[in-house]
């Protein structure tokens, strides 16, 4: 199949599987007496392993490394194991300064005043207040 309908099978652009061809994700395609990709059916298996692993945002460099792995033949479950298991560690952290980043915007919207408040000073979240408001900060 040309790159178009390789494309379109897979549900992604041209653009995408040319460029997986250039990473070294999708191996150079037989081409035709005219000079047009012509990919097999193993190109569309290909594709599909590449967008579950992005899905689990694996990074290109580890799809890389698995999909070689997996072209020798072998299992790629080891490895696979140990670049999951990183990932769910940044997943961890990740997890971690969302929790702290909604916890700080559940109490920045607690301490807003009631809705009959003046407009805030410029730079500010809350209106000017005489003597200064320790709850509220710029």
């Amino acid at each position: 199949m040309r790159v178009s309908e390789l494309a379109e099978a897979a549900g992604v652009a041209s653009d995408t599987v040319r460029y997986y061809e250039r990473a070294g994700l999708l191996p150079p395609p037989e081409r035709t007496p005219s000079g047009y990709r012509s990919y097999d059916a193993g190109a569309l298996d290909r594709l599909h392993f590449i967008q579950g692993a992005q899905r689990l945002g694996l990074r290109l460099t580890d799809i890389r490394d698995l999909l070689a792995i997996r072209d020798t033949g072998r299992c790629p479950c080891e490895p696979a194991e140990a670049v999951l298991r990183r990932r769910l560690a940044e997943l961890d952290v990740e997890l971690a300064r969302l929790q702290a980043l909604r916890a700080e915007m559940v109490a920045m919207a607690d301490a807003l005043p009631a809705a009959d408040c003046p407009p805030p000073s410029p730079g500010t979240w809350c209106p000017p207040v005489e003597g200064g408001d320790p709850t509220c900060s710029s």
